[in-house]
């Protein structure tokens, strides 16, 4: 006898929460790395040296073109097959998801600091500090009350793209989702409890992202 879709709901659910876990962590890991990688890199894209202006747009450039699926085959299949390195999939998900993250909230904070007064240099530097310090105490704790909105709509991208990791095995709520329908034969349910899923941990940042915009607007 087949089981009603109350049934299979209730049975679900933890059978969810356990790849829910799974891409939460994924989520967590490529939050921190976008975010301390993308300051350091926004600051490294402000400095006037033109190699090293050249080599940090280069790197945008190919991180923002090349999707992060592609991103994400290359560490998985890519370097076994060329370097003999084995990657496990979280770990190539991971890394594919900060690489991004690092290029997007790196030019986050490169817009940020540049929008502030020039002024603000030229204070420090009158002050005697270094260059080191003005970004230190000056520029970089403002900049990144600028960077809050925007970063908190790249954080909700990038927790929904972690559900693409499932295409190289990854045991997350998707992957968990998909079993559960193929064995189940309720995909409504199933998938209709991850987008709910996928809201709770979404909207929360955008509503903040929405507040946050308001108030500086104001």
């Amino acid at each position: 006898m087949s089981s009603s879709p109350i049934d299979v709901l209730i049975q679900s659910v933890p059978l969810l929460m356990k790849g829910l876990l799974h891409t939460i962590l994924i989520a967590v890991y490529s939050l921190v790395i976008s975010t301390v990688g993308g300051v350091v890199f926004g600051v490294i894209r402000t400095i006037r040296v033109k190699w090293v202006r050249f080599i940090s747009r280069t790197y945008v450039e190919i991180f923002r073109a090349i999707p992060v699926l592609v991103t994400m085959f290359f560490f998985f299949f890519g370097l076994p097959i060329f370097f003999g390195m084995d990657v496990p999939s979280k770990v190539a998900a991971v890394t594919a998801l900060s690489l991004w993250g690092i290029a997007e909230i790196g030019e986050i904070a490169r817009g940020a600091l540049q929008s502030l007064p020039k002024g603000q240099e030229e204070a420090g530097k009158s002050l005697g500090m270094t260059m080191r310090q003005i970004y230190q105490y000056i520029l970089v704790p403002q900049a990144v009350r600028r960077m809050i909105p925007p970063t908190m709509n790249m954080y909700t991208r990038i927790i929904k793209t972690t559900s693409i990791s499932v295409l190289i095995g990854v045991t997350e709520v998707m992957k968990v989702g998909q079993d559960i329908t193929q064995r189940t034969g309720q995909p409504i349910i199933i998938y209709g409890m991850i987008l709910v899923f996928y809201f709770l941990l979404c909207y929360p940042l955008s509503e903040w992202s929405r507040r946050l915009e308001v108030k500086r607007t104001y």
